[in-house]
């Protein structure tokens, strides 16, 4: 792009009215200065046009004078008066010598509203390009914008998606620990319930001497609870002044344990009870049933019924 004050030189350059040194330095720049060229050609061709041929006016002396102050202005020195130098000029056409002052005020006036419609040109191309730049870059950025938030779209779907999985793998496990603590505690009952089946003293209680051989009763004892359950069959029925009392023999103590006393059905000689002992038992090695008076008596009186180990 050439700038103002060069195509204020090629102008004057155009119309022959550079001064040496300045004619000599653009003469240089002429030469390799393709674009300077054809402004100083177009400028000529605009200065020579037909349309400004014609009779010579004589000028007034305002309009040489006004003349003359626009050049200088532009030369920063006024022209030289005398005639043009008739010495040869490289790459210069020598201003056509019929063309009198009015034709040159017309050349000048020609040349320099070319030159103000080139620089227009020249800054409304500029304007073009800064307004195409600033365009760019706004869609550069509205590009950049939509492509950012189409990445934190998808990175949000994706975030929304490991977090149902999450979710549901959560619950899967939550559902897991709740079976496993369900098969615990039913595996932890289930072992409890067999260590205290072991621990259970469980007796058979046969008849004795003089009892009807088919009289028979089974004793369970749970030392954990201190507590058990007696179970008899084919007993003779009692007599209104008499009671069946149960007795835990534990060998820590001289005589056996009160277990109470009981009845049976007077017709089938059935009886099933639970019973606590009076005393802490802490190891059974015998369970015996005997005949006793109502209500019991504090160590065994009557003859043994049921005995069992």
């Amino acid at each position: 792009m050439i700038d103002e004050t060069t195509q204020d030189l090629a102008a004057l350059h155009a119309l022959d009215l550079l001064e040496e040194p300045e004619r000599s330095a653009f003469v240089s720049r002429l030469e390799t200065d393709p674009a300077l060229r054809r402004l100083v050609d177009q400028l000529r061709e605009a200065a020579a046009s037909p349309a400004l041929a014609g009779p010579a006016p004589t000028p007034s002396a305002a309009l040489r004078a006004r003349v003359l102050a626009s050049v200088a202005e532009k030369t920063g020195r006024a022209p030289a008066l005398s005639a043009p130098d008739s010495r040869k000029r490289d790459n210069v056409i020598p201003f056509p010598a019929w063309l009198g002052w009015g034709s040159l005020a017309a050349a000048a006036c020609f040349a320099l509203m070319a030159l103000i419609f080139r620089a227009g040109q020249d800054q409304l191309s500029t304007r073009a390009r800064v307004a195409e730049e600033a365009a760019r870059l706004a869609d550069a950025e509205t590009r950049a914008t939509v492509n950012q938030l189409e990445a934190e779209r998808i990175l949000a779907a994706a975030q929304a998606r490991q977090w149902r999985v999450a979710d549901a793998e959560t619950a899967r496990l939550r559902a897991e620990l709740d079976t496993t603590r369900a098969e615990a505690a039913g595996r932890i009952a289930e072992l409890q319930s067999r260590n205290r089946l072991a621990e259970l003293r469980i007796a058979a209680l046969a008849a004795q001497a003089g009892q009807p051989a088919t009289a028979l009763g089974v004793a369970v004892w749970d030392p954990a609870t201190q507590q058990g359950v007696l179970s008899v069959s084919k007993l003779p029925a009692l007599a209104t002044d008499r009671d069946y009392q149960l007795w835990v023999v534990d060998p820590q103590y001289p005589t056996p344990v009160d277990g109470g006393v009981f009845s049976v059905d007077a017709a089938t000689g059935e009886a099933r009870i639970v019973f606590k002992a009076d005393k802490p038992v802490s190891t059974v090695a015998a369970f015996a049933v005997s005949l006793e008076r109502k209500g019991g008596v504090p160590v065994a009186e009557g003859p043994m019924v049921l005995v069992g180990r």
